[in-house]
């Protein structure tokens, strides 16, 4: 453990970054490559929880902007998120790893309820927990619930993957001269409004004194680099001067 640079985080991956290729699900070879790396950094012995989205099944905010009622929606979209939850679990066990989903609404029949003090007993015991159903209340995007639950059980880190290699100051797919920054404050963030994560969840992380890493998931090692002390992606944290 002396050597890696986290020794309990929250990493948080989309919904949409399970999808792969494909325009709606679950690539069954993207779900795998995941719980590889989930599986090695584990066996560094870094304590590993997750909040996943659910924009590859279900994305609350659209349903509502299409028309439906705004609860009934992201009620929708949380169920969305535990669908994700169950398929990364057993993606996990399949590499050997004892996984807990934790749901903050209540499904007993198919996850456990979420409880921080088990949450954390789970995370002592070796156990990889994925957090679904968001916060458990609608208007509160899964970026936000990640951020709580971070807070929740003292993680070192938010580790948030993408499909890029940090933050731009514009999208770097529309404009090829975007500048990537390797560090941000929390306040830079809201300020330019860089869309790491929505407001909510910077400024939890901020007022928590809680650091954000956002990086690459599509490539491959670069989450058990990160844990080992790699300066990739970009970091967003307390005091530094963006560069």
């Amino acid at each position: 453990m002396s050597e890696m640079a986290y020794k309990r985080i929250l990493l948080k991956l989309s919904g949409e970054g399970l999808m792969g290729e494909g325009e709606y699900g679950i690539e069954p070879r993207v779900i795998r490559r995941v719980a590889s790396e989930i599986r090695e950094v584990r066996a560094m012995g870094v304590e590993i929880a997750l909040v996943i989205g659910g924009g590859n099944i279900f994305r609350g905010a659209g349903l509502a902007a299409a028309g439906m009622d705004r609860v009934t929606a992201d009620h929708m979209g949380m169920l969305a998120t535990v669908m994700n939850a169950l398929a990364l679990q057993d993606a996990l066990e399949h590499e050997g790893v004892f996984t807990r989903v934790m749901s903050a609404i209540k499904i007993n029949q198919v996850c456990e309820d979420y409880i921080r003090r088990r949450a954390m007993r789970h995370l002592e015991k070796g156990r990889v927990v994925v957090f679904g159903a968001g916060t458990g209340n609608p208007f509160f995007t899964t970026d936000s619930a990640a951020s709580l639950r971070a807070v929740e059980i003292n993680a070192d880190v938010v580790l948030k993957a993408t499909k890029v290699d940090g933050v731009y100051s514009s999208d770097p797919v529309k404009n090829p001269n975007a500048t990537r920054y390797r560090r941000l404050t929390y306040d830079q963030v809201l300020e330019q409004r860089l869309g790491v994560m929505d407001a909510t969840a910077i400024v939890m992380c901020r007022d928590n004194n809680l650091p954000i890493r956002v990086f690459d998931m599509t490539r491959p090692g670069a989450l058990l680099d990160l844990v080992g002390g790699a300066d990739i992606g970009t970091l967003v944290q307390r005091g530094n001067d963006s560069d």
